[in-house]
């Protein structure tokens, strides 16, 4: 079973499509914070080893890695339509 972390911030590069935002992903984990590369986090996805979720506005939503139709992996949540909104209203991670 996929060890299961909460995304609490999130690195976003200074491109315009939602798809190709996100650089990282990050949270505090065992009491400790954390922070993975877009790469990473797909890869823990796909592989079974991690899984992720958000939570706003008293709802809990997962992760999951999509594929936008240039042919791109990304993250977005399942409560979201075709742009990673949940993800991409998340505050910017520090350090």
């Amino acid at each position: 079973m996929a060890n299961r972390y909460q995304v609490t911030c999130i690195t976003k590069s200074d491109r315009t499509n939602p798809h190709e935002r996100i650089t990282h992903i990050g949270g505090v984990g065992n009491g400790e914070r954390w922070r993975l590369t877009l790469e990473e986090a797909i890869q823990g996805i796909k592989s079974g080893r991690w899984a992720f979720y958000v939570s706003q506005g008293g709802h809990t939503v997962d992760v999951i890695v999509a594929r936008s139709r240039y042919g791109h992996d990304y993250l977005k949540t399942t409560a979201d339509g075709e742009q990673p909104d949940n993800l991409l209203a998340l505050p910017q991670c520090m350090g």
